[in-house]
């Protein structure tokens, strides 16, 4: 891994990701801190370095597909397609609605069209207990026969994501922990 690349990305969403007060999740826990990788993922530098961290996690697993549930993975899953059509190796955008809209064509996942079969990766940009991954994912076995390749998170928070997640079969991978952009604080 691009390990300048890294560095840059973490000191970035240590300085403007991490609010250290006590929030509600959306997983209805509770926390001292709270990471709001938006802030990141849709900065210019943040989105380059979130993209290229991804596609070197992506591009062994030669996935035809990157997409997630929206919010958090709208601006991952562009940024990855954009980075990747400009290093001759595109990965298709979708995005997983939370609800099928109730007009037009009624889709719940968008985007553009991907060959039968295709691998796909899901991501999101924060992982707590999974739920967002795994809303995606079951979204996508209901409604397409791409495989799921790969499941991915920009930081996990270590708060049951992984296990939930390989209870269902599916390993979490993560660039970051929620750990690491604690650390630089001297907190654990």
């Amino acid at each position: 891994m691009d390990t300048s690349a890294r560095n840059r990305l973490l000191a970035l969403l240590q300085r403007q990701a991490v609010a250290r007060r006590e929030v509600v999740l959306s997983s209805g826990r509770r926390s001292n801190y709270y990471i709001d990788c938006r802030c990141i993922t849709l900065s210019a530098e943040g989105a380059f370095l979130t993209a290229q961290m991804m596609l070197e996690v992506l591009l062994p697993c030669k996935v035809h597909g990157i997409g997630g549930l929206t919010l958090g993975a709208d601006p991952i899953v562009s940024a990855v397609a954009a980075l990747s059509f400009a290093r001759h190796t595109p990965i298709q955008a979708f995005i997983v609605r939370k609800a099928s809209k109730e007009h037009g064509q009624r889709r719940s996942i968008e985007g553009p069209s991907l060959p039968s079969g295709a691998r796909v990766a899901i991501v999101d940009d924060v992982a707590t207990t999974g739920g967002s991954l795994l809303q995606a994912i079951q979204r996508v076995q209901e409604e397409t026969d791409w495989q799921i390749a790969r499941v991915l998170c920009l930081v996990d928070r270590q708060e049951g994501a992984r296990e939930r997640l390989g209870q269902a079969g599916f390993d979490l991978n993560s660039i970051f922990t929620g750990q690491d952009l604690l650390a630089q604080a001297g907190e654990q």
